[in-house]
């Protein structure tokens, strides 16, 4: 690590050394995350409403305590902690009033994960017995198999309650919600094949009630799927409190729709203009079998790590490198590619720009954050409009850069992969709005992407769909973080040359980078003082 990022590293350390109030602060969200926590019924999370009900007076006390504490004297960094509490909070109301994914989303209950988020939580809502298989070394010792055994211990009672707490009728939900619910049968198996023949009898048999339950969840959700009969999303006036009061993304759904309708038709307007500017240059040829494949993934993490250095872009830490190669793929015959994998075959370098992600998990896990707030994930996906919109734009960012200045073609899947983003996203906001179904709004993200590249694999376009329509703003959150970023690095420039500083972009990613996966708007404020987006989201 060099000088410039030790010496911002230890100025921010010390913006939270030493304020009393901001300690209260600690305090209270340590209180309140315990609190998020709900109690154990049967030995599993307890969603059910009575018991909503009764703690929702306890919830309004941390909110209380939280609403009084004066900020007065607060440095901007602290200032920027209470924003991230009073965010949670305003989501776990948000959950409670409207979102109810207890209630409405099937998908809540599936309960068990193989491999870890490419972004700081699970995308979408998930409940709180989560298994990350992907954190246990197999084969098992006996107190990881003991650790195994009572997380999976908690599938069979929650998958009893969820029987009784999904009341919704939010049609594309339920109908949807299904496909994932059942595939936690096909998990299971892989995690008893994964303890191999040395599983023990109590661990076989918690994977076995695991099974059964689900096998009746999935009946009793297919039994009550011809009464749901309504729309699944929230609507605009929801989704427009929900980004600016949990998300803190500062547009309202009309804005959304304009900006992605702009990105959109950018994006092919470009890729239009890049085409021409291309067309005497041989077209770009897809890997043909696993040697190629590998021999392309290779150099591009080598062009993007060298990339980076040789340009300042960013401070290159040694755990980059390898946070991007642990994910470069495999070979995929062409039968069988999606979106991504097409792309990727071509030339990887673009998604792998994208894979910033994985820098950034690295960075968390490796260098946290001072402050308890920004340490691990925020809460019901806060950080999206962060860790996606950050991965979008910089694809665009480095390629204005040069990372492709000797390879043009790969700029025309830059914009492929962009129109794509606003695509899904722009399909996502009219599902919200009960203007589309489901299926209505994939024919906008089907269509609208380049080259036919959505029409290949539908799996694709399933999962994306069902989770914006879960979650509501992720899918646009690609397009409204990048724009927002690119916002914050134009205010950061402008005020450089108003002091008569030197503009050095190593300058700015090393500092959002050090500031953590928080919406951007915070990240904003933090880096330019400037609060006009906090102020109008307060009001």
């Amino acid at each position: 690590m060099n000088r410039a990022i030790i010496l911002l590293a230890v100025f921010f350390a010390t913006s939270f050394a030493h304020s009393s109030e901001h300690n209260d602060l600690i305090e209270l969200f340590r209180e309140w995350r315990t609190f998020e926590e709900p109690p154990l019924r049967d030995g599993a999370p307890d969603y059910t409403a009575a018991t909503f009900e009764r703690r929702y007076e306890e919830f309004l006390e941390l909110r209380s305590r939280l609403k009084a504490i004066d900020l007065e004297g607060w440095t901007i960094p602290e200032q920027v902690d209470w924003h991230l509490v009073r965010a949670e909070m305003n989501g776990f109301d948000f959950n409670h009033r409207v979102l109810k994914p207890w209630a409405r989303d099937p998908a809540f209950y599936d309960t068990v994960w193989m491999n870890r988020s490419d972004v700081p939580a699970h995308e979408g809502p998930t409940n709180h017995a989560v298994v990350e298989i992907w954190t246990y070394d197999f084969p098992l010792t006996d107190a990881e198999e003991s650790r195994l055994a009572k997380e999976l211990g908690a599938i069979a009672p929650l998958m009893a309650q969820a029987q009784q707490n999904l009341t919704g009728n939010a049609r594309d939900l339920w109908i949807t919600g299904i496909r994932d619910v059942r595939s936690q049968i096909d998990k299971l198996d892989q995690v008893l094949k994964m303890a191999g023949g040395g599983a023990s009898s109590s661990l076989r048999s918690v994977i076995a009630d695991a099974k059964t339950a689900t096998v009746s969840l999935v009946d009793f959700l297919e039994a009550e799927s011809p009464s749901k009969t309504a729309p699944s999303g929230i609507g605009k006036d929801n989704y427009t409190w929900y980004q600016q009061n949990v998300h803190l993304v500062p547009l309202t759904w009309e804005e959304e729709v304009s900006l992605l309708k702009r990105e959109l038709d950018r994006a092919w307007s470009s890729l239009k203009l890049e085409e021409q500017r291309n067309r005497d240059l041989p077209p770009l040829v897809a890997a043909s079998n696993s040697e190629e494949y590998a021999a392309l993934a290779e150099d591009a993490v080598d062009r993007i790590i060298n990339f980076l250095g040789e340009k300042q872009i960013l401070t290159v830490t040694p755990y980059m490198k390898p946070a991007i190669s642990a994910h470069m793929g495999t070979f995929i015959p062409e039968e069988k590619r999606n979106f991504f994998s097409i792309a990727a075959h071509y030339d990887p370098a673009p998604l792998f720009t994208h894979f910033y992600h994985w820098m950034e998990l690295a960075r968390m896990d490796l260098e946290p954050h001072p402050s308890p707030v920004r340490q691990g994930a925020l809460l019901y996906n806060i950080f999206d409009s962060r860790n996606e919109g950050t991965a979008t734009g910089v694809e665009e960012m480095f390629m204005h850069a040069g990372l492709y200045d000797d390879r043009p073609r790969s700029r025309e899947l830059v914009w492929i992969m962009l129109a794509q983003r606003a695509a899904r996203g722009l399909g996502s906001l009219y599902a919200h709005a009960n203007e589309m179904t489901m299926e209505e709004a994939g024919g906008v993200h089907q269509n609208w992407t380049p080259r036919g590249w959505m029409k290949t694999e539908k799996e694709l376009l399933v999962f994306e769909q069902h989770l914006y329509l879960r979650q509501p703003g992720y899918g646009t959150s690609y397009i409204t973080g990048k724009y927002l970023l690119e916002r914050t690095l134009a205010d950061f420039a402008k005020q450089k040359e108003e002091r008569g500083e030197e503009f050095r972009m190593k300058d700015f990613f090393d500092q959002l980078n050090l500031i953590d996966s928080i919406p951007v708007s915070l990240a904003r404020f933090e880096m330019t003082g400037l609060d006009d987006e906090i102020s109008m989201m307060m009001r």
